[in-house]
This record gives C-alpha cells, structure tokens and sequence, in this order.
C-alpha cells in the first residue's frame, strides 16, 4: 500500500497566536492505468489500492463485468528520482472486453470525466438494480455515513480525503476507502468488490461523503448497485440519470435529515410506510 499521508510545515493560526506546526497533509500523485502499451487515462488520487482503483475503473469505462474479466494486473511504482515516470497499473483483460478511447489529458481528482470528449452515453444495467420488494428504512440510511465516518482513519489525521462505502442488503459495511478525489474512492470500493466477485451490487448501497455528481451515478449504475447515499446534494444530472435508470438517490444525508431526489417509494418511514411522491419531474 503507498503511503497515503505526508508532512508540511505550516503556520498554525489560533486567535492572536500563531506558531509553525508539522501539519499531517493528504497525499496526491498520479496513477496511470494501462492495457498492453495503451494507457487509458492519468487520474491524480492518493496512493493505496490502486489495484482496486483501477478494476473500479474498469467497470464504469470499459467493458470489465466481472472478475474473470481481468485476467492479470500489476501496480508499477515508479522511481522517485525519475521525472518522466508515474505510478501505474498495468492490466491484461480477457479476449473480446471492449475498452475506451484513451484520454489525451490528465484526469483531476475532482472529476474523472472532464477530461474526455464528450459525456458518453450511458448504458441501462445489466440486471435489475434493486430485487422485488426491496425497501430500506429511514433511520438505516441517516446512519450510514456516520458509520462510513468511524472508519476513515486518513481523514482523522488530515481533513482532506474523501470515503465510499458499500453496503450490503443487510446493512453490514462491505468496504471503506479513502482518496483525495470521490471517483477515486468510489471506484476503489467497486474494485474492491470487483475482485471479491461480489458485482453486480443488487440490493447494496454506495455511500459517498461529499456530493453526488453524474459521473458517481454512471459508476454506481456500471456496478449495478441499488442506490447511492451521498452526504451533499446531487447535481442535476446526476438525478436525472438516477430517475432514467431507477436507481435510488439520497442527498444531504445529515443528523435526522435527508432528501430523496429519486426512487422514494423504496424509503420506509416511521410505521414502515413507504414515502410516497406524485411526481420526480423538476
């Protein structure tokens, strides 16, 4: 696992005091995914499972459906003293697994998809996202990010990363990673349950601790996952490709408070009835 923490010397301001302080800071450098000599894309993000990082990618940009898809990889660090070199992960993926067009510029940790093209159009699900009859509770959703929250140790020590989780049908957190950038995040919990061959994600939930943009909506949708619970609001995109898909979106997931932009018939309040909306449009 890389190291996913550094050191900086800063000035620590507290009222009229001020004083130099060695602050803990998140590590962001570049990780390059690649199959044969092609590299698909450079994405920044914080070192450690970067294996995962890029199984996850995998299934949102290429054609990668299950674990057998990927028949070998290998992370490739580079030497520290070498200007031209980046990490890298190279991957050998099964006979007919399509793949993407490889991106001519360098991915932010803030949006994995700014840099292609244009938006692709994005496919239906393989497989029905979410089994007949399943509902999830009110309070069970409210819970999930403080329970994603207990588990984001680099957080702890610096405030600058992001975290995904998932969670399965019984609730139980499945996975918890970390990275500076959430598509990082999110894509190391889909590789993660890539490799464990736990995809797709019926009846699970991803969890996700800043907003939900399209981009977190198109993976979680590659990965068949039921529904995502984002701490922040949803952009507008994003819920109207939950709604088109049906896939469940929870907002603003804080304290006793969230909102449900797509799916509320599967959110069980108090007494167990489901909310119930006359509309999604607007």
């Amino acid at each position: 696992m890389g190291v996913m923490t550094t050191r900086r010397k800063i000035v620590r301001v507290r009222g009229n005091d001020a004083r130099e302080h060695l602050d803990d800071v998140v590590v962001e450098s570049p990780l390059a995914i690649a199959v044969g000599d092609t590299t698909l894309v450079t994405t920044m993000r914080t070192p450690g499972h970067d294996l995962e990082l890029a199984a996850g990618w995998l299934v949102a940009d290429a054609e990668v459906r299950e674990a057998a898809d990927i028949v070998g990889m290998g992370a490739f660090i580079a030497d520290p003293d070498s200007a031209d070199e980046v990490d890298t992960v190279r991957v050998a993926l099964a006979p007919g697994v399509g793949l993407p067009e490889p991106r001519a510029r360098l991915t932010s940790s803030a949006c994995g998809v700014c840099s292609s093209r244009l938006l692709p159009d994005v496919p239906a699900p393989s497989g029905p996202l979410q089994s007949d009859g399943w509902t999830v509770k009110v309070e069970a959703l409210l819970d999930l990010p403080d329970r994603m929250r207990e588990r984001q140790r680099a957080f702890d020590r610096t405030g600058g990363l992001h975290a995904a989780a998932v969670v399965d049908s019984a609730g139980a957190l499945v996975v918890v990673h970390e990275d500076v950038g959430r598509h990082n995040a999110v894509d190391k919990v889909i590789g993660h349950c890539l490799m464990a061959g736990g995809l797709p994600l019926t009846d699970c939930l991803i969890v996700v601790s800043g907003r939900a943009s399209f981009e977190i909506v198109q993976k979680a949708l590659a990965a068949g996952a039921a529904g995502i619970v984002a701490v922040s609001a949803p952009s507008s995109l994003a819920v109207d490709l939950a709604r088109l898909h049906r896939l469940l979106l929870v907002g603003l997931a804080r304290g006793s408070t969230l909102n449900v932009y797509s799916r509320p018939e599967l959110v069980l309040q108090h007494a167990g009835r489901a909310i119930q909306q006359s509309g999604q449009q607007g």
